[in-house]
């Protein structure tokens, strides 16, 4: 039946009409038959009737025959083996001792598939074999590899790799899958870290093959870990901030321990715990109150002892920037007055300024027309020792306006150094002037002084009024952006109504001179209004005028007002507390928080004095770590066209680092900024030596497959599909309707019926 080359055949149908036809003239053929039989059925003698019966169903069937065209197909087939697959677990936590002093996870794995192997190779008679490791994608791997590659995974996702083998043939042969045998500890940190649940047993249930899985590891390590730390991206300065924390313990029955939270080397707080059982999860919170802006590490460790499993867990440091809700203001006011009165109402109604305000009512020598010259000057006494010494480190800038008394019991001569470190220690200062200061003689205040932007020129106050002129600094400086733009500002500016007055100053070197007065002049130098710089860590402003308060008249002409005056000095204090969008140098960390072996990024955006982007700038970064303040890492890049640049750094060891940026134009330092950085000591892969049979065990029973522990002599009886499957190599076809004999058979009983019907007297 089968020819050279050719090992099965099979009958099959070669006519080219469509299949609806061919049943249409079935359906007329077996017709034919029943109105022939049904034309002879009144035949009084049997046989006859049988006769013209059986010849006329063997003429249709002849008919049918050719109506098919019947073939005769041969095949060459070759029967093609499914696959199965070992899949390998080859993430961190597989370098875990699967004993206290045992070998490795992996080690134990590949002394399993060396005892399996006589199995395995038997396996091969029926199966294509193939073992992998996963990564978590799939890569070939032996059992030498698995001896001398420490597994380095960063996670473990065993639905990952299910899905891989099981979606496709990763060799291209494209043989059907009939099982899968895992060998994994269960850390599964990825889709199934919660269990599998309904979501997980339907997605495994669509697998199609038997899973079954061999647990690597032993439960009973001793381990003390920092599981979870939930807390804010951030916090508000000065208002109380909680962080949640989870601190596993397995094998710690009846030890009490500490748990401490440290900023940067500075303990913030400390919990006592007690473990009353071998595996238990103890919940912790630490509240505190961050008293400074901006992004600092905290490091949550617990201590490491001697037989733990893993030691690099004990510790979590993250990262929590602090943020300003609302600034802190402090003013103290030399006496009423207008200008008084206008910015002290314009700071209260402020939403996003808790305002603190203090001002003297009359002093010693102030004639009050009364009997009792003992009587109080205010109605509370000022409080000086209480605002510039114990609480002065509280507030967010402190505004001192036309405030500057000689009078023992109103002065702050002994205050002095206290306020110079605040402003050197990174605080902000507004002085505002006044008939009490800035080259009036009522005040010596010589440290202090060191602290302003200006000096007394000497000589009493210009009385006459005058409109202030923007400086080409001013025109593009933040603080004196009343419009949009350059021409804008300058407009609103020129807007104003004139002010009655000026204290005459010079600026110091360094110093920003923002709006001066229009024609007093000074040493050949238009007389300064308003100047402004940097202090050590803090900002400096000076307003030499106590007219301030005219600009908040502005014109109602187009029925709306500018309010140039709430604008002016909103600027001025979001420059002096380093509002971020007013900084011309800024710093971020990408990202704050590392994962243990990556790179540290950082993103450095220059401005120029004028608020431009300052490009070809050179920056200077500086990786240092916060425990022995070395610097580890430097490099020094330009900026771009859009004033940024970013640098990396190789990854550096756990714990808290700070970046540094210098940025320089030409001679010229534009600014430095700061950030900080977080390195975890370990992933979450190494976060927790313990195993999970429970997850295995799941797996299995979801897919139809068993479960396993290891040790194990050999390889385990796993249940396998094995379908037939054939690969047909060719084929060729072969008519069988085209004998003259089978034409000749079928007119033979076409002519029998035909004249036995006439000679039993049918027509």
């Amino acid at each position: 039946m089968n020819g050279p080359g050719f090992n099965d055949w099979r009958l099959v149908v070669l006519s080219p009409l469509p299949h609806w036809i061919l049943w249409l003239l079935g359906v007329g053929l077996v017709l034919g038959v029943g109105f022939a039989a049904w034309g002879v059925r009144r035949e009084p003698t049997r046989w006859r009737r049988y006769l013209l019966w059986g010849l006329r169903a063997a003429a249709g069937v002849a008919a049918l025959f050719f109506l098919l065209e019947p073939g005769l197909r041969r095949l060459q087939l070759a029967s093609v083996k499914n696959r199965v697959a070992v899949l390998v677990d080859r993430s961190a936590s597989m370098g875990f001792p699967v004993e206290a002093g045992g070998p490795t996870r992996a080690a134990a794995t590949a002394d399993f598939l060396e005892k399996a192997m006589p199995q395995l190779e038997r396996l091969r008679e029926r199966f294509t074999l193939e073992l992998y490791g996963f990564y978590p994608e799939l890569s070939p791997v032996t059992a030498a590899q698995l001896r001398g590659e420490p597994p380095r995974a960063g996670r473990t996702d065993l639905m990952g790799a299910l899905r891989a083998i099981s979606g496709g043939d990763p060799g291209g042969s494209g043989k059907k899958l009939s099982g899968v045998l895992l060998v994994s500890d269960g850390a599964d940190n990825a889709e199934l870290a919660g269990g599998v649940g309904d979501r997980g047993r339907r997605a495994l249930e669509e697998l199609g093959v038997p899973v079954s899985t061999v647990l690597v590891g032993d439960g009973a390590l001793r381990d003390l870990a920092i599981e979870g730390v939930k807390v804010d991206d951030f916090a508000f300065v000065r208002n109380a901030v909680t962080v949640e924390v989870s601190v596993r313990a397995r094998g710690f029955s009846g030890t009490t321990t500490n748990a401490v939270l440290t900023r940067e080397g500075a303990p913030v707080g400390s919990k006592e715990i007690t473990f009353r059982s071998d595996d238990e999860v103890q919940d912790l919170s630490f509240t505190f109150t961050p008293d400074q802006t901006g992004r600092f590490v905290y490091t949550l460790s617990v201590p490491v002892f001697q037989d733990e499993a893993v030691a690099d867990n004990n510790s979590r440091a993250f990262t929590l920037k602090t943020i300003r809700d609302r600034i802190r203001a402090l003013l103290v006011v030399g006496r009423p007055s207008w200008d008084e009165r206008f910015l002290r109402g314009l700071l209260k109604q402020d939403a996003n300024i808790d305002l603190v305000s203090f001002y003297i009512l009359r002093t010693l020598s102030d004639e009050t027309q009364t009997v009792n010259d003992q009587r109080e000057l205010s109605l509370i006494p000022f409080p000086t020792d209480e605002i510039f010494n114990t609480r002065l480190h509280t507030f967010d800038v402190i505004i001192l306006q036309n405030f500057g008394y000689t009078e023992p019991g109103l002065s702050i001569a002994q205050y002095e150094r206290n306020l110079e470190q605040y402003v050197q220690n990174g605080g902000a200062l507004l002085f505002i002037g006044g008939d009490r200061v800035l080259g009036e003689g009522r005040s010596n205040l010589t440290t202090l002084a060191q602290a302003l932007p200006v000096e007394p020129a000497g000589g009493p106050a210009n009385p006459e009024p005058f409109k202030p002129r923007l400086t080409p600094e001013g025109m593009r400086h933040p603080v004196t952006a009343l419009g949009a733009g350059t021409q804008g500002t300058e407009a609103a500016w020129g807007a104003l109504p004139a002010i009655p007055g000026l204290n005459l100053v010079v600026a110091r070197p360094g110093a920003t001179v923002l709006l001066e007065h229009p024609f007093t002049a000074i040493n050949g130098k238009n007389a300064p209004l308003l100047a402004l710089w940097d202090y050590g860590r803090g900002r400096v402003a000076t307003l030499a005028t106590d007219g301030s308060w005219y600009w908040a008249f502005t014109s109602h002409a187009s029925g709306t007002p500018t309010r140039s005056y709430e604008r002016f000095f909103g600027n001025s204090l979001r420059w002096l507390v380093r509002d971020p969008e007013l900084t011309t140098v800024t710093l971020s960390a990408e990202p704050p928080s590392v994962e243990p072996g990556q790179p540290v990024g950082a993103v450095v955006t220059a401005r120029t004095p004028d608020y431009q982007p300052a490009v070809g700038a050179r920056v200077r970064v500086e990786l240092s770590s916060v425990e022995s303040r070395a610097v580890v890492g430097a490099q020094e890049v330009t900026t771009g066209a859009d004033g940024a640049v970013r640098v990396e750094f190789p990854p550096p060891s756990p714990g808290a680092w700070k970046l540094k940026a210098q940025v320089r134009m030409g001679e010229k330092e534009l600014g430095t900024a700061e950030d900080a950085v977080a390195v975890r000591a370990v992933g979450p892969e190494l976060a927790d030596a313990w195993v999970r049979p429970a997850l295995l065990e799941e797996i299995a029973e979801a897919t139809g497959g068993r479960s396993f522990r290891l040790p194990q002599a050999g390889l385990p009886d796993i249940p396998l599909l094995d379908p037939p499957v054939v690969e047909v190599g060719r084929s060729r076809d072969e008519p069988l309707w085209d004998r003259w004999y089978y034409l000749a058979a079928l007119v033979a009983l076409m002519g029998a019926e035909w004249v036995l019907r006439r000679r039993f007297g049918y027509i």
